[in-house]
């Protein structure tokens, strides 16, 4: 590896101009997981760190509509939102899905779940007697009122009403793209293999996928035309904390959750498989937002400086940061930015 001339601190500041963070998780939020930064907060400071945009992610409500919000009271800056299908929106929801098209500025993403996808919900748990326990074991009401009604990917079979409507609902609004979720590998494969079948333009693989992937799995998917997404906050310090706290009963809270996980490598890992893939099938942002980690932006200019110093050139990093999340977003041309 040789290391690019001119690393310094203010480099990973200039890297910041124009640069877009596709993966913020402001607030509000349930008082068990504080937030660092409310949504008008979080897109001020990106502005006056030169970014073009912000995209929020919430895992209780449209995000655009918070996104409509931050875009009126907050000048020269852009902010943008979607839906994420969890449980609070029933799952696989087509009406959700219709409602947040057209809800605000309009939902410019539509993810498969986070804590609401089965593959996630069947692993949330707490050790009991030194033994982790999933809540689906602890508490029936659990399976039913959360995992019975999570989201599966079917591997084999065709894809039911509902998710047929939603894949359709996507394929006609070009602009929005597809966010696979917290599913399992399998069901990314398959979902990103549907989202082709049914003309989807724009698809991302999410961080929660890309960190159990194979680099050759990665590379299925990136070849059919989605971004590979990795986020800072899946390689910090704080991944084997449960940062994220979903439901609203104290007794759900998976406080053990991956307390057995390391940071998978660190960032030295996603530079390895960015390296690998090519900087144009991935894209970088931080997942940040929660209160035991930094403000979004500080977050980014570390992960830039991160993979600077693991030998990332400086055009790729630009690319991560700001080509590829400009395209996602139909941003190609700089005369759409509100700062010009």
């Amino acid at each position: 590896m040789i290391l690019p001339e001119g690393r310094s601190f203010e480099l990973s500041q200039a890297l910041l101009q124009g640069a877009i963070d596709i993966h913020v998780h402001a607030g509000p939020h349930l008082p068990s997981s504080p937030r660092r930064v409310d949504p008008v907060q979080a897109a001020v400071q990106a502005r006056d760190a030169g970014m073009r945009a912000i995209v929020f992610m919430d895992v209780f409500q449209m995000s655009n509509g918070i996104a409509w919000l931050v875009n009126r009271v907050v000048p020269d800056f852009q902010t943008y939102g979607g839906l994420i299908l969890n449980t609070v929106y029933g799952g696989l929801n087509p009406r959700a899905v219709k409602t947040a098209l057209y809800y605000g500025d309009g939902a410019r993403f539509i993810s498969f779940g986070a804590h609401s996808t089965y593959f996630q919900a069947a692993r949330e748990g707490r050790k009991v007697e030194g033994r982790f326990v999933p809540l689906s074991e602890l508490y029936p009401k659990f399976k039913t009122e959360e995992l019975d009604r999570a989201i599966r990917i079917p591997l084999d079979d065709a894809p039911d009403p509902a998710l047929e409507e939603i894949l359709h609902l996507i394929a006609d609004h070009p602009h929005v793209y597809l966010i696979t979720g917290h599913v399992s590998v399998e069901e990314a494969l398959r979902l990103v293999d549907l989202a082709t079948a049914y003309g989807i333009r724009k698809m991302v693989v999410s961080s929660a996928v890309t960190k159990i992937a194979t680099l050759e799995q990665l590379r299925v998917m990136a070849e059919k035309g989605a971004l590979i997404e990795y986020t800072l906050a899946a390689y910090t310090h704080t991944t084997p904390i449960p940062k994220t706290h979903y439901y609203v009963e104290r007794e759900y809270a998976s406080i053990d959750e991956g307390m057995e996980e390391g940071p998978g490598g660190g960032v030295r890992t996603a530079a390895e498989q960015i390296q690998a893939l090519g900087a144009a099938h991935c894209i970088i942002g931080t997942d940040f937002g929660v209160y035991t980690l930094p403000e979004p932006v500080e977050g980014l200019r570390e992960f830039i400086a991160c993979l600077l110093d693991l030998g990332i050139p400086v055009d790729d990093i630009r690319q991560l940061v700001k080509t590829n999340p400009e395209r996602l977003l139909g941003l190609e041309s700089e005369e759409d930015s509100p700062c010009h």
